[in-house]
């Protein structure tokens, strides 16, 4: 029987917009907010959860597909929203977001504890603005929230293996970035240091993490990526014990149990 008080599930993944909701027996959290309030309330509604039980919006960085429905969750269920001054500076700037009301600052690298879970930010150098991934701790389990990540930076591969679940950005393959249509600086950026990480970057970071029971492949690429392909990539490199989700861009996981 799966352990319920520790799930999580992707409600979407990808470039078209990414939300993950996480809850523990104390608390109910939103991982961004780059979903309409719509498919928000509906997909968790199809998992037998409730936008207006979300206790809060914590957000990873200013980029459209993370932030842009932030202001429309928090004025239609008022949820308190957690994101770094900067980050906020600058989506406000480029997203309209509209008015807000209880807005909670946090500092990259700050740890924010809400009941019964730890949410440690940790930051990356993905060419957002101040932006973070996220480590969140419930008794004696941790979950990676690891995607935009700018490239395998230092202390990236110990985090990740001090995790029990994880989902991690697998992003593109680079035999279909180079032939595909993106321009050249769009494609310099995707492999730059501050942009993406490949299916092989990804399945080499789960390759040392003996603790995961599973990892989430997740901020796949439309155009530079098949989710065919980002598995069986993970599956020529990574142990068969390990098992493999996907992160859809246009549709839920279900749940997910840490």
């Amino acid at each position: 029987m799966l352990n319920m008080d520790f799930i999580a599930i992707a409600l979407q993944s990808g470039s078209s917009g990414n939300c993950i909701y996480i809850e523990t027996p104390g608390i109910r959290l939103l991982f961004d907010a780059g979903l309409s309030c719509i498919d928000t309330e509906r997909r968790l509604a199809a998992c037998g959860r409730s936008a207006r039980e979300v206790d809060a919006l914590i957000i990873s960085h200013d980029h459209a597909d993370h932030v842009r429905h932030a202001g429309v969750l928090q004025r239609k269920y008022g949820m308190p929203i957690y994101i770094t001054r900067d980050t906020l500076d600058v989506a406000i700037a480029r997203h309209r977001l509209g008015r807000l009301g209880d807005v909670r600052y946090f500092h990259a690298g700050d740890c924010l504890q809400f009941a019964d879970a730890l949410v440690r930010t940790i930051p990356t150098p993905h060419d957002g603005v101040d932006g973070v991934i996220f480590t969140i701790e419930h008794k004696n389990r941790r979950l990676g929230i690891m995607t935009d990540l700018g490239h395998v930076f230092d202390g990236l591969r110990s985090e990740i293996a001090s995790l029990d679940a994880v989902f991690l950005e697998s992003n593109y393959d680079p035999k279909l970035l180079a032939a595909g249509s993106y321009p050249a600086f769009l494609k310099r950026r995707i492999q730059g240091p501050c942009g993406h990480i490949s299916n092989l970057e990804a399945a080499e970071l789960l390759l040392s993490a003996r603790k995961l029971r599973w990892a989430c492949l997740s901020h796949l690429s439309q155009q530079n990526n098949y989710p065919d392909l980002a598995i069986m990539t993970h599956k020529a490199v990574l142990p068969g014990s390990l098992a493999l989700y996907l992160a859809h861009r246009n549709r839920s996981t279900g749940v997910l149990s840490v």
